[in-house]
């Protein structure tokens, strides 16, 4: 890679011109004098590839001449090569092809980087080249560079985060305004926050492809989203925003990864992303709308929260110019950033070894013995309860019944799991009603 002289612009390819690709090419036209001081060097635009270069782009302070449909061109004849077009292909060709031609790669395709990670790490070492993808995880939030830099001389033991936009703000609306959940994913698509069809994100795997990130760069070991361990948010019912209000706690979609043990006593990295109850008074409990929040804990730096915009498109642009400065920087004065870390490899566990509490509802015969029994199927798998709570139901044929709320001290989830199957196969109890975990507490 060859190092420009101060005065020799850098030159830039835009891969993609939606929502992020637009906020990108404005902010690299309209602050060019001050990203030029900042860098160095003048960055220069030298095409934007799009699908259909006939649509109408007039609102965009760029020439038209700029747009293109042929990208694998245009990466050939970059410096940098700035990708927003998302999934796998073929933005992973393209930027192989890119850092082939000696061009730097500023990514925000968390999908990509969680399926491939590894092959463009790689490329980009062989080619002497960055690879940077600050955008990649929680939009404008800076999370990922201080992880892999800031804290690259502590341990970090766990990141907790709400990492999607789209289900902190459906289950704040369930929890503040007590909308049903399809509501609250039409309100979340009529404001632009969820897409058309939002399984990526009520289904969870946007959040376990950025879990799989956070905890490759947190544990340095290869973690893909095949490793992460994946509940979506589309069971969450009324009832149990209402139980967890009870308890003074609100739900959200976590994303979890943690250093832990297995029953062997083996050293693993637990990674998963589920719906959970976490305390109000919890940094994570306070997020509201379409935020996101990120919480680290390392054993040196204690407990470190970073909260801010997760998502749209200012938000991402600023965290993809904020990697293209840092690429340029490397490219004026010599050297690159940090590449993959992946020395540790400490393997990933199965979700049975990760070690949660339980909040179990229960739908019970309303006669003695039932508690004793339910008590008996917890210390069989070595559960230990927190808290119970039973109330009494007549139900429309006059019979009696109890709902009875269990919650549970820490234990592996593959005991919990096994608790609850016990439970489902008690004569006593009618129906195990909700199953929700507890976390941050």
């Amino acid at each position: 890679m060859s190092t420009p002289s101060a005065a020799t612009p850098l030159r830039v390819a835009l891969l993609g011109c939606g929502v992020v690709g637009s906020s990108v090419a404005r902010m690299l036209t309209e602050g060019a004098g001050d990203l030029a001081a900042r860098v160095g060097a003048p960055l220069e635009l030298v095409g934007i590839a799009v699908r259909r270069a006939g649509r109408d782009r007039s609102d965009l302070p760029v020439d038209p001449a700029l747009f293109t449909t042929d990208a694998e061109e245009l990466v050939t004849r970059a410096d940098i090569v700035i990708e927003v077009i998302g999934g796998i292909e073929p933005a992973r060709s393209l930027l192989l092809r890119a850092m082939e031609h000696g061009a730097s790669v500023v990514t925000a395709n968390k999908a990509l980087l969680a399926e491939d990670g590894p092959t463009l790490y790689a490329a980009a070492a062989r080619h002497g080249v960055d690879i940077y993808f600050e955008a990649a995880v929680a939009g404008a939030i800076p999370i990922l560079r201080p992880i892999r830099e800031s804290l690259a001389g502590d341990e970090v033991t766990k990141v907790l985060g709400i990492v999607n936009g789209t289900t902190n703000y459906v289950l704040d609306k369930m929890d503040s305004t007590g909308m049903g959940f399809a509501e609250a994913v039409e309100q979340a698509q009529a404001l632009g926050y969820a897409e058309a069809d939002p399984t990526a994100d009520v289904e969870g795997f946007d959040a376990a492809a950025k879990a799989a990130i956070l905890a490759s760069l947190a544990f340095h070991s290869r973690v893909g989203s095949e490793h992460v361990y994946r509940e979506g948010i589309t069971e969450v019912t009324a009832a149990d925003i209402a139980a967890a209000a009870a308890m003074d706690h609100v739900v959200k979609l976590l994303a979890i990864c943690e250093r832990t043990r297995d029953a062997s006593g083996t050293v693993g990295v637990s990674v998963r992303v589920h719906p959970a109850m976490i305390p109000r008074t919890h940094p994570l409990g306070s997020v509201r709308d379409a935020y996101n929040a990120v919480f680290v804990e390392a054993d040196a730096a204690g407990e470190l929260m970073f909260y801010g915009k997760g998502a749209g498109g200012d938000p991402t642009a600023s965290a993809v110019l904020g990697d293209v400065v840092a690429v340029a920087r490397h490219r004026v004065g010599g050297g690159r950033g940090p590449g993959e870390s992946a020395y540790a490899d400490i393997p990933v566990l199965e979700m049975g070894a990760a070690r949660t509490r339980y909040h179990i509802a229960l739908d019970v015969d309303d006669r003695p013995g039932v508690l004793a029994q339910v008590a008996t199927a917890f210390a069989e798998h070595d559960v230990s309860i927190e808290a119970v709570r039973q109330e009494g139901v007549t139900d429309d044929t006059g019979q009696t019944r109890a709902n009875l709320i269990v919650v549970t001290h820490t234990a592996t989830d593959a005991a919990l799991r096994a608790t609850v199957n016990a439970l489902s196969g008690l004569d006593t109890v009618r129906e195990v009603t909700s199953v929700m975990r507890v976390e941050g507490s």
